[in-house]
């Protein structure tokens, strides 16, 4: 029997994808331990009380070349018609910018080389993004979006593995993260082998115009969407601590990362549930608009709570809802682009939502916080969730 007439046909190998997501998780590892910790730490041996200008202007900056590297190297592998090329140089020229991070000695060369590093970055994370829309069909998609749940688990876990004491000194933990990224990204270049899909990398040779339209519109609604559930998502990453000693000054920072860690954990198994359901009975953006709709639900949650347990329950229910929804609507975006030919470039620009939230979430706090406190923006967060809940159900007619 060949592998056209194969009970799998029309189908992805489950090795490639368990890779895949495998390969996406190193992406996580290759800068979630090194922006939230390592290079907080060097840049406070670098300039010492001067830090929180250093870390904002390498934010600032760092952002602006992720957004822009991320789309020029997806166009790119579009053009060349290439993702694995693509992947293999990103993936070794980040890991040697980020080992290199060690020789630099001033604050502009700490902010040059990480603006380079982003770069380099994202021309792994761009194409490998593009890759999953070449490889895996709609009817897969759920679950993949369920194994891209391990990805923020991941990264988070290897920022506690990287920081054990006495495992690595400070230098020798970039050298570690590299590894880790090595390990985690060439299993699936050199082993994945997916079975081809011509029918996901091919344009409509008939295009119905109408039909590309609405294609334009859902991606649209589906860009809105996650932006709004993203800023959320930022403003809670950097002031949860904050808000949390408000209501009880005894609540340190590593029960904050508790609650983090057990909302990521959980949250795996709960996305790819979600995942393999949608998949079965072909509702791929349901567990969307639940996933949005409970995410308001905590937020609301959040803002009406005095007491400390009732702060972490409605981070609780905020925190896995949204997990679930990020890592589902990663995977169900690839469904809404127009242009498969231009399928990389397109996730470039979906990639916005995840850094564009970070230059728009420190105004809305100081607007709302210092006058009206928390419970104002977390009210103004359930709101924007909520918009990006009634955006997703214009699309529930088409599944």
């Amino acid at each position: 029997m060949t592998q056209a007439e194969g009970p799998d046909h029309g189908r992805q190998s489950l090795r490639f994808m368990w890779l895949y997501a495998l390969a996406v998780a190193g992406g996580a590892v290759s800068y979630v331990p090194f922006l939230t910790l390592l290079l907080p730490l060097r840049a406070t041996e670098m300039a010492g009380e001067a830090r929180i200008d250093l870390l904002a202007y390498i934010a600032f900056s760092g952002a602006i070349a992720a957004s822009a590297g991320n789309v020029l190297f997806g166009w790119l592998s579009d053009l060349t018609r290439a993702r694995k090329p693509w992947i293999a140089a990103g993936l070794v020229l980040s890991c040697t910018l980020l080992v290199s991070v060690r020789a630099t000695g001033t604050p502009v060369q700490l902010l040059g080389l990480i603006v380079v590093w982003q770069l380099a970055l994202n021309m792994m994370l761009g194409p490998l993004g593009a890759w999953a829309g070449d490889a895996v069909p709609d009817r897969q998609k759920g679950f993949l979006g369920g194994l891209l749940a391990f990805a923020p688990a991941l990264g988070a876990a290897s920022g506690a593995i990287v920081t054990l004491p006495g495992l690595a000194g400070a230098d020798h933990r970039l050298v570690l993260v590299a590894g880790l990224v090595a390990a985690m990204v060439l299993p699936v270049l050199i082993f994945g082998r997916p079975r081809a899909m011509p029918q996901l990398v091919l344009d409509d040779s008939n295009p119905d115009e109408q039909a590309r339209h609405a294609k334009r519109s859902a991606a649209a609604r589906m860009w809105l969407a996650r932006l709004l559930v993203q800023i959320a998502e930022a403003a809670l990453f950097a002031y949860l601590l904050i808000w949390f000693t408000s209501i009880d000054p005894s609540f340190t920072d590593s029960d904050t990362a508790r609650v983090f860690s057990i909302v990521l954990a959980l949250s795996v198994p709960l996305a790819m549930l979600a995942g393999r359901w949608s998949d079965r009975r072909e509702r791929p953006i349901l567990p969307l608009v639940l996933g949005s709709a409970i995410g308001a639900v905590g937020l609301l949650i959040m803002a009406l709570s005095d007491s400390l347990g009732g702060a972490i329950a409605g981070y609780v229910v905020f925190g896995l809802s949204s997990s679930v929804f990020l890592a589902l609507h990663t995977s169900q975006t690839l469904r809404v682009l127009p242009r498969p030919s231009r399928r990389g470039r397109d996730l470039g620009i979906f990639n916005l939502t995840n850094t564009v939230p970070s230059m728009i979430m420190p105004w809305l706090t100081l607007a709302l916080v210092p006058v009206f406190g928390f419970s104002a923006l977390f009210f103004a967060l359930a709101a924007l969730v909520a918009i990006g809940t009634a955006l997703l159900l214009t699309l529930t007619p088409a599944k």
